[in-house]
């Protein structure tokens, strides 16, 4: 029989809804795999009792019984990104300066996931305000790569995709600003989802109309799994004019895409201007190799603009983005001395910022967005890695160099997501194999026209079905 942790999300939302399984059960068999696999990687924060857990899914069999579930996620275990406000949990977003902050209401989709019928058990754990690729911060210290303690998880939706690969959780949510999402899904050898701009709305907070870089969306460990849990997440909020109007239920059964004479368009390290540890391209290589058997094409190109100037995009809007968000901790001098060198380093790149710097970035993200578009008229997708290294060693904080290449910031590293980010278009992380010298997972990124989504899923999914590798557990990759 199979073990209630080793089911997908989709097969398990069935059992529980056959009445197969209790949530009882299926709570107690998360909190065993938690108490097992926890203490070596930790990647689940602020855990719940154990008792008002078991109670609130007693409560769930009791409206079983009668014949009613909440909705899709009925008796799910479900722990999130601790940048997210949870009622009842604390939101420390991994900074001494919030540990143990108790947020009284849940985030827009925290509250969409409660409302499905998940049970909420705690946070993942995120760097330092979710600032960086690496998931390690004063407050809860590191989170481990389950396929090789030593080494990262990535970030900053390392928690979430490690507690997932372990099978602490089945579903998780992420949120990507410039590859949070993306780069720890492939280094953990499981899905991960950008959404196009829209699709899942941020929280209604003061800035609706300038959020448009980061972005929350679904992890998983199988395509109809992550498909199920955008379902909940997306749809259109009133409180948010950027949001998409197109019913979330579309997402709910995918389907798969005939991909006879799909055009891959692979842009690899970007024409070189990427510095790529080896065995990164190779991995990546061999993954489009195999979707080639689905019928698809794939093809080597470059990108239309130069590393500069997607770079020069990037640090302008990340700066203006995030360093005035966390201005006010640095502005009280009492706070500005327990905030990370990074996080004060983007919050003077944002003092110095003119309103002409920021409108010239606006411009040259049109340019690059064009430039996506330019592309899709000749490609129906396109693939790069996820990261430009394979998982590092966790006694660095980032990575120094790649092949020989200093990196000058704590995000260099991960420039192979930035031109994605900036274009708005979906992206969809799936796992491409292992390799490198500690034979460590990889991913590669699937990205798609704006508004695409499903589609894209359809993709993803034909690529599933040949990329064996995508149900290699951490516990025997070298089976």
């Amino acid at each position: 029989m199979t073990a209630i942790t080793d089911l997908n999300a989709c097969a398990l939302k069935d059992a529980i809804h056959a009445r197969s399984v209790s949530a009882q059960e299926v709570m107690r068999a998360h909190l065993d795999q938690i108490a097992a696999e926890n203490p070596s990687c930790n990647a689940i924060v602020s855990l719940a009792d154990e008792g008002a857990l078991l109670a609130e899914a007693a409560a769930q069999d009791e409206l079983a019984a009668r014949g009613e579930f909440v909705g899709p996620l009925h008796g799910f275990p479900h722990a999130i990104k601790d940048l997210s406000p949870a009622r009842g949990f604390p939101t420390s977003m991994g900074s001494p300066l919030f540990a143990g902050t108790m947020a009284q209401k849940d985030g827009l989709a925290v509250s969409r996931v409660r409302e499905a019928g998940a049970i909420i058990i705690g946070k993942t754990n995120v760097p330092e305000f979710g600032f960086g690729s690496n998931t390690v911060n004063p407050v809860f210290g590191a989170t481990r790569n389950p396929y090789d303690l030593d080494r990262s998880a990535g970030g900053s939706s390392g928690g979430a995709a490690v507690a997932l690969a372990t099978r602490m959780t089945p579903l998780a949510d992420g949120s990507d600003f410039g590859g949070s999402l993306r780069n720890p899904a492939g280094w953990n050898n499981v899905f991960g989802f950008r959404p196009t701009s829209g699709r899942v709305p941020k929280d209604p907070g003061e800035d609706v109309f300038y959020s448009q870089l980061g972005y929350e969306g679904p992890m998983a460990r199988t395509i109809d799994d992550l498909a199920l849990l955008l379902s909940v997440q997306a749809g259109y909020d009133p409180r948010h004019p950027l949001s998409l109007r197109d019913d979330p239920a579309a997402f709910a059964q995918p389907g798969e895409r005939d991909c006879r004479g799909l055009k891959v368009g692979w842009l690899g390290d970007m024409g070189g201007s990427l510095p790529m540890e080896d065995g990164v391209l190779d991995v990546c290589r061999h993954a489009l190799a195999t979707f080639e058997a689905t019928g698809a094409r794939v093809e080597e190109i470059d990108f239309p603009l130069s590393e500069p100037e997607i770079w020069n995009t990037w640090l302008a809007l990340r700066h203006w983005g995030v360093g005035n968000a966390v201005r006010p901790l640095y502005d009280d001098p009492s706070k500005r001395k327990q905030l990370a060198p990074h996080v004060v380093w983007e919050i003077e790149g944002s003092i110095t910022q003119t309103g002409r710097d920021i409108h010239e970035a606006g411009v040259a993200r049109t340019k690059l967005y064009r430039a996506f578009a330019s592309l899709f008229e000749r490609f129906d997708v396109l693939a790069l890695p996820t990261a430009q290294l394979f998982p590092y060693s966790l006694e660095k904080m980032w990575p120094e160099e790649i092949a020989g290449v200093a990196m000058d910031t704590y995000h260099r590293w991960m420039e192979v997501t930035f031109a994605v980010s900036l274009s708005g278009c979906p992206a969809l992380a799936v796992p491409a194999g292992f390799g490198g010298a500690r034979n460590l997972p990889m991913g590669l990124q699937l990205v798609a026209p704006y508004h695409h989504d499903l589609d894209l899923l359809r993709i993803g999914r034909a690529y599933e079905r040949v990329a064996e590798w995508t149900t290699i557990r951490p516990d025997r990759k070298n089976a």
